[in-house]
């Protein structure tokens, strides 16, 4: 009876190793999910198709190995053809000179014919994923704004400019230039999408005309139009079949989360393929409404429309706003339209806004503006694999704590509690001195 249950035991054990060896099965717990990999990472890396090589020239002192084992370790969990390389920097110097390497704990990618380094500095998930990101684009994509008519800047801090937007694009290897036609006459060649965003002053005919030679020409095109005038692209819309509804669309049912009626929250989208997918909540500070008629040879779409409970209001913003029939416009009302067509073999692609605030410095971090930019401007260059793919990859681990917060804790823990364990022992020392 013992002789047997020994061999079964022994077996068992014997068994567990071999399932322990063969089969590798992981667990994150903690709270945050710290060792576990955000859903947009995964999404990126899962869109590479090729295999990945990454060298890392690290010394074998320390813990940097260690680092880098565990972070490419998740990242082999949703591809398994990722492969690492150690290369000791003290044993291979030719290879250290060769690569270009500065640091001890360098990373170099290869994937097809890109190349890309990480420093030891930013080894941490964002900067992975948005690396993974630029290599899956591959080829340079220039996302060229509009300037020189008071239009909102790419580089510009202030909190109607766009540079919150373009450093976004640019982390995912996007680049971006301001062109003015007054000084360039045409818009470059290898133009990705050009980016009409708020222009405050006229037009001259002839930048008009450059325009519209671009969008003949194939070119992709965003338009972030704000209410009021035109500035001369009547043209344009005409040429697109956009007509800019008058008045500023406010909601009710927005305005009691707002608190503002002209900040308009979108929940629902259309059935293109740039919102299909989307599910977060938008906001629209300042919008309009579009009426668009698809031109021979396009295809129309709505991206984004109003609640029925919605209005186009003419008249002020201030004081108390009601609908005002004959003069105002009933919603639903388009806020957003996308237009597509065929040519050469090419889909091109134009997307019209009613809105340029949401994109602004001041309003990009409200709700999910930001990952709504970020798949305009992938839709818009071809990229529709990334399409949808949040922005943020790395969760916040932060732990942030007012003034008052952080005395509390300190006296608690520096004062009040040792003093406490003093007085318990003091009082406990002379009770056993009277027995």
């Amino acid at each position: 009876m013992n002789l047997s249950f020994v061999v079964l035991f022994l077996l068992a054990v014997g068994l567990l190793q071999w399932l322990a060896l063969e089969y590798h099965t992981q667990f994150d717990w903690t709270q945050a999910q710290r060792h576990s990999l955000a859903p947009a990472s995964i999404a990126v890396v899962q869109r590479l198709k090729d295999p990945l090589k990454i060298t890392a020239f690290a010394s074998q002192r320390g813990q940097t190995r260690r680092r880098i084992q565990d972070i490419v370790e998740r990242y082999q969990k949703y591809k398994p053809d990722i492969h690492l390389e150690f290369v000791d920097p003290d044993t291979s110097p030719d290879r250290v000179r060769a690569a270009g390497v500065q640091y001890d704990g360098e990373l170099v990618f290869a994937y097809g014919d890109a190349r890309e380094t990480l420093s030891p500095t930013q080894l941490n998930e964002e900067h992975f994923t948005n690396l993974l990101t630029r290599l899956g684009h591959r080829g340079e994509r220039w996302v060229i704004f509009l300037s020189g008519h008071g239009e909102r800047s790419p580089d510009g801090p202030a909190n109607f400019d766009l540079s919150t937007w373009a450093a976004q694009m640019h982390k995912r290897g996007f680049k971006t230039k301001t062109l003015s036609l007054g000084e360039h006459p045409q818009i470059p060649q290898n133009t990705t999408v050009l980016v009409i965003a708020g222009a405050r002053t006229r037009l001259l005919a002839g930048e008009v005309k450059e325009i519209q030679n671009y969008i003949a020409r194939g070119g992709s095109l965003l338009w972030l139009h704000d209410p009021g005038p035109l500035h001369g692209l009547e043209p344009l819309a005409e040429s697109l079949g956009i007509e800019f509804q008058p008045g500023v669309i406010v909601d009710p049912v927005s305005a009691a989360i707002t608190g503002s009626a002209s900040a308009i929250v979108v929940a629902q989208y259309g059935n293109s393929p740039v919102v299909r997918n989307f599910g977060d909540n938008t906001v629209f500070p300042h919008a309009g409404g579009i009426s668009l008629k698809a031109p021979k040879g396009w295809q129309g779409s709505v991206l984004i429309d109003t609640r029925p409970s919605s209005w186009s209001e003419t008249g002020s913003l201030q004081g108390r706003i009601q609908f005002d029939k004959g003069q105002d416009i009933h919603g639903p009302l388009d806020l957003a339209v996308a237009l597509t067509r065929t040519q050469d073999k090419h889909e091109q692609r134009v997307i019209v806004f009613g809105d340029g605030d949401f994109l602004a410095n001041s309003y990009i971090a409200n709700a999910g503006n930001l990952d709504l930019g970020m798949s305009l401007v992938n839709w818009l260059s071809q990229d529709d694999a990334y399409v949808n793919i949040p922005v943020n990859v790395a969760r916040d681990r932060t732990l942030n704590l007012s003034r008052n917060a952080q005395i509390a804790i300190a006296t608690v823990f520096l004062v009040l509690l040792p003093l406490f364990m003093i007085v318990s022992g003091v009082f406990i020392w002379l009770r056993r001195r009277k027995r």
